[in-house]
């Protein structure tokens, strides 16, 4: 392991949130290193045509833009690590980072460790992932226009995902493994009084049905009830279970909210914890976009800057 008492920040995380906290970290002149975890890139890794990030007129690929991100970083001067941090000891300062390669110590924080979408863990279903298979409707709902698609899941991100996916799909079939719907009251009538929604009800996905070049044509539907088999025909699918925020590692040192997002003070980064901050979609349910991750990453290197300097450090 290196030296590293230069450092005065250490990013947790490589998404839109951790390369654009490097960048503004980077253009402060303030010394910092980002470790890229298990999924560089984030979940836009798994993203193929992004057409809804500004300056991009013609679509961009959700790789390519991260390497775009990537390399605007490190051409300032943050030093990427392709580490994975597994523990941060927050009870004294400067804080212990220890990822799977080394320890590190470090004056201030910024975790920007995102979320993982949750899915059905069919075998095969990572083939299917920019071939049909998304876990973001507003992402990739315009690429389904004038075509039937389903949504999985019953709680209210299912519910507004399956209502806003009508805007572009002549039918929307939800898929729900009971029969009755968890999410409220007015989100159900919604959903159950469109026309264009119609409801799999006491359903799952049995497997992925694929065309010969491996896109998304079907879905084999299992009955909850009596096991029958049948397909649905589709060519989208929308995998709206949740998604983790990846906490795991801070073993309840931060304040979280009950589903595990980090919780910052209103309309600002900083945790509970003084010299921590958090940004992306570790600490936002609500947005989960590549632009909202960007922008509080910004936030947490303004933050993080003017900490330090409050600090005299």
């Amino acid at each position: 392991m290196s030296d590293n008492k230069q450092f005065k920040v250490i990013i947790v995380g490589s998404g839109p949130a951790g390369y654009t906290t490097g960048l503004y970290l980077s253009r402060a002149n303030i010394p910092n290193m980002l470790f890229e975890g298990q999924q560089p890139g984030g979940q836009l890794t798994i993203t193929t045509e992004v057409e809804n990030y500004p300056a991009f007129p013609e679509g961009i690929q959700g790789p390519e833009l991260m390497e775009k991100f990537k390399a605007q970083a490190e051409k300032f001067g943050t030093v990427i690590k392709s580490e994975t941090v597994t523990a941060i000891d927050m009870g004294s300062h400067p804080f212990k980072v220890t990822t799977n390669a080394g320890e590190y110590t470090v004056p201030a924080v910024v975790i920007a460790s995102g979320s993982s979408a949750r899915w059905l863990g069919i075998p095969g279903e990572e083939d299917f992932f920019g071939k049909g298979l998304s876990a973001c409707a507003t992402c990739d709902g315009f690429f389904f226009n004038g075509q039937e698609i389903a949504v999985v899941g019953g709680g209210d991100t299912a519910l507004e995902e399956a209502i806003f996916l009508t805007n572009f799909a002549s039918k929307v079939t939800l898929i729900h493994r009971r029969d009755e719907l968890r999410g409220s009251k007015i989100m159900q009538e919604r959903a159950i009084n469109h026309p264009k929604i119609e409801i799999a009800w006491n359903s799952t996905i049995d497997s992925y049905i694929p065309d010969d070049d491996g896109n998304l044509v079907g879905l084999k539907l299992k009955d909850t009830q009596d096991g029958s088999l049948r397909d649905l025909p589709v060519t989208g699918c929308f995998i709206a279970i949740g998604h983790t925020p990846n906490t795991a590692f801070l073993n309840g040192q931060l304040d979280m909210d009950e589903n595990g997002y980090l919780i910052t003070r209103p309309n600002r980064t900083a945790t509970n914890v003084d010299g921590v901050f958090a940004s992306g979609d570790v600490q936002d349910h609500y947005y989960r976009q590549a632009i909202t991750s960007a922008g509080t990453g910004c936030m947490a290197a303004i933050e993080a800057e003017r900490w330090l300097a409050e600090k005299g450090l």
